[in-house]
């Protein structure tokens, strides 16, 4: 899944989202803090694409998929739904087109949520831009707009900040764009960019401010960087592992901090954490738990009772694994546990 993966819904259930062969599956607590239910199939019994899905999350707590799904030989359309509580059935899946009328996939699409509730829905376009489709607020869409841009990578990272102004970054070989929302219902304009070059597929954006978000991806070197515009790219530390980072806020010993999560090169889970927007104070990684396999992948959220909670899911075998934090000084976790 492109997005975070982990979600508290509004009544405080947790839920998980992984893509299979051809759906995408969920599985929340039955309770927040108690059992999981199985995994069932979200969006009905239409088949989907090979590849990533997105995931994004309103203010709400409504969940919105987004995945692409065959129309033909050399033809597919992307398609959407929305989850409104976790241990309800998501809608069914609806097709929403494509950024260029029609055509094959042309990239892991990324999903953001307004303060309005409507889905953005961003996928690179087939002449290697990017383009977007805004969801009306009484049902349907908005016709899918060029945003424009060249060269860039499949993934794309979405968010919205805390006034639900909605924005996207990508990245092409040699530099990271941005695109900001200067005011609601407006479309997102080029902002700032940074010339730097990322691993393809490493990106993830968390809002760290009232007005911020900071972009998290792995260098050319291999280093762990962060980015909010307005600024330069900061060297964090050395990526633990190959992939997107986990990344979120939580108060530890009553300070705002920022939480990173990885697999490492061991298989283990690598965590690491700073005070939010604050890199200059530096971090290292703790490996915790037993080795992963080389699928897994790695997720962090917040609890109903705000206490910070990590899960390990490797799409393989639907294996689902979690933690959470101890009621202790420092970032003291509780044994893994298979759920």
């Amino acid at each position: 899944m492109n997005g975070d993966w982990l979600l508290r819904g509004r009544d405080g259930r947790l839920t998980v989202y992984l893509k299979s062969d051809d759906a995408v599956l969920c599985r929340a607590e039955t309770a927040p803090g108690g059992p999981w239910e199985p995994f069932r199939r979200a969006g009905g019994d239409l088949g989907l694409q090979q590849g990533p899905a997105a995931v994004g999350q309103g203010v709400d707590g409504y969940a919105h998929l987004a995945a692409w799904r065959h129309a033909g030989p050399g033809e597919s359309r992307l398609v959407h739904c929305t989850h409104f509580r976790p241990l309800l059935a998501p809608l069914d899946w609806s097709a929403v087109g494509h950024p260029n009328g029609k055509g094959d996939r042309t990239g892991t699409p990324a999903v953001a949520v307004d303060d309005r509730r409507r889905a953005y829905v961003f996928v690179r376009n087939a002449g290697g831009g990017v383009s977007l489709l805004v969801q009306k607020e009484r049902g349907g869409w908005y016709p899918w707009r060029d945003l424009k841009g060249s060269g860039v990578h499949e993934q794309l990272a979405a968010a919205s900040r805390e006034s639900g102004l909605v924005e996207v970054y990508a990245s092409t070989p040699d530099r990271i764009l941005h695109w900001r929302q200067e005011e609601p219902g407006r479309t997102p304009t080029r902002d700032e960019t940074a010339d730097v070059a990322a691993r393809p597929g490493t990106l993830r954006v968390l809002r760290t401010s009232a007005e911020r978000t900071t972009l998290f991806f792995t260098d050319q070197d291999g280093e762990l960087c962060a980015w909010r515009p307005g600024g330069k790219p900061v060297p964090l530390l050395q990526a633990a592992g190959p992939g997107p980072v986990a990344a979120v806020r939580c108060e530890i010993d009553g300070h705002d901090c920022t939480v990173l999560a990885q697999r490492s090169a061991s298989g283990r889970v690598a965590f690491a954490a700073y005070p939010t927007e604050q890199e200059q104070a530096g971090a290292w990684w703790t490996e915790s738990g037993p080795p992963l396999p080389a699928t897994a992948e790695v997720a962090l959220a917040v609890d109903a009772r705000g206490t910070l909670v990590a899960a390990a899911l490797d799409p393989t075998t639907a294996a689902l694994r979690v933690t959470r934090r101890k009621e202790e000084a420092g970032l003291a976790l509780e044994g893994w546990r298979e759920v």
